[in-house]
């Protein structure tokens, strides 16, 4: 399929599930997560705050389980810039005062800035992703953009509430591919 249908399918399907529905697949994708991968032995997690009314995966209860279970990772989340082209990286802890911005996706006030070269794994929000690894977004290229600023051997990791498709007919050389994607039912390698 083409990323535009892709995104639309992807986007219809999302806005027709209930609320309920978007809490269980994100607590199995937290559970996937902590089942999969060494999260305890990172330095830096990158992760997004969920916009709830997109009903994006909840990336909370993964915070959640980090700061509840004083897990030595620390935590990094993005900002859009005033460009409008670009992230900048913010340290997020429990005392982080977060304000919503004009997309509603919550945003740290006054932290500390964390450099895309001090990230060992980024949890990578998605709409859709195929069997070799590779992901639709919004289509605004935040992600390849920071993604290409990141060390090689950062760990790239999308997290969907739904399966792969087979293929992504239109991925091109920019794009940058996923490591692994972990779904409610498995965690896909690439």
């Amino acid at each position: 399929m083409l990323k535009t249908d892709l995104r639309r399918a992807a986007l219809a399907r999302r806005r027709a599930l209930p609320e309920e529905e978007v809490t269980r697949r994100s607590d199995e994708l937290r559970r996937q997560l902590f089942r999969h991968f060494p999260v305890a032995e990172w330095q830096w997690l990158h992760l997004f705050l969920p916009i709830p009314h997109h009903k994006e995966p909840d990336t909370w209860p993964i915070v959640i389980e980090i700061w509840g279970e004083d897990l030595p990772v620390q935590l990094a989340v993005p900002v859009v810039q005033p460009d409008g082209q670009t992230l900048r990286h913010y340290h997020l802890t429990p005392d982080t005062q977060l304000l919503d911005n004009k997309w509603g996706i919550p945003e740290p006030v006054k932290a500390p800035e964390v450099l895309p070269t001090q990230l060992d794994a980024v949890l990578i929000p998605l709409l859709a992703f195929d069997e070799q690894g590779h992901r639709v977004g919004y289509g605004k290229g935040f992600y390849d953009r920071f993604l290409a600023e990141c060390r090689p051997d950062t760990l790239r990791i999308g997290l969907s509430l739904e399966p792969p498709v087979p293929r992504i007919v239109d991925a091109w050389d920019g794009d940058v591919r996923l490591h692994a994607c972990i779904t409610p039912e498995k965690v896909w390698r690439f």
